[in-house]
């Protein structure tokens, strides 16, 4: 588990790669202190174990899942990465709840300053726009930011010249693809609740027998008053 609050910047210093999957190998410092064969660094949002470390570096596997879903395929020998160890349990929590398991992947379609402020707007998939919430939480390439705009199809952050200039976020740039991680909160109160999302929805098909109004209305996903009332709430 992670808290989106980025430790260092490490560069990509080698890519192997196999028939569906990588071997990174990361230049660090401050990440590997204390860090051994088995723990977890947070690789721009991607949890990855440490196969190895030692005289500056680090070393992980990649498997095919990952590389298919989120934007680590892109990295190239020399890429700059985000980097942020496990949290600790005694440690502050100074960002919001980040598993290091993304969403999808998202492209950045505007950058701009605002005084201080530097705004990205983000273009995303409506199975990953579906978690986001304005003045929620999101993590982009692990870094845990709020979400200040939602538009149709789009969201927007604006982050600190700190934030930016301490990660990767200071390299993107209009057009680059960037790591989406929801708030975690949001999809488990969404499976507790037994909603669907809407392509599940669409495939469960739209008519229903009248004796099961009420569990239909539950799949799809549209909870109202009425609803809660006929059963308790």
């Amino acid at each position: 588990m992670f808290t989106g609050i980025v430790e260092e910047i490490g560069t990509v210093e080698k890519i192997t790669h196999g028939a569906n999957s990588a071997i990174l190998t990361i230049r660090a410092g401050k990440v590997l202190d204390g860090t051994k064969t088995g723990d977890s660094i947070a690789v721009n949002g991607i949890c990855l174990t440490v196969t190895r470390n030692g005289s500056g570096r680090f070393y992980a596997d990649v498997m095919h899942e990952t590389l298919n879903r989120s934007a680590l395929a892109t990295l190239a020998v020399g890429s700059h990465v985000n980097l942020e160890r496990a949290m600790q349990a005694g440690g502050r929590f100074g960002g919001h709840i980040v598993s290091g398991h993304v969403d999808g992947v998202g492209r950045i379609t505007e950058k701009r300053r605002d005084d201080t402020a530097i705004w990205y707007t983000v273009a995303a998939a409506p199975a990953v726009m579906r978690y986001i919430v304005e003045k929620g939480s999101v993590a982009l390439d692990g870094v845990s930011l709020t979400v200040a705009r939602v538009g149709s199809g789009t969201f927007s952050i604006s982050a600190i010249p700190h934030t930016v200039s301490e990660t990767v976020l200071q390299e993107r740039k209009a057009g680059d693809s960037v790591n989406i991680e929801t708030d975690i909160i949001g999809k488990y109160v969404e499976k507790l609740l037994g909603l669907q999302s809407p392509a599940g929805a669409e495939a469960a098909g739209q008519a229903a027998p009248a004796g099961r109004a009420g569990q239909a209305e539950h799949e799809a996903g549209s909870i109202t008053k009425e609803f809660l009332l006929r059963h308790g709430f």
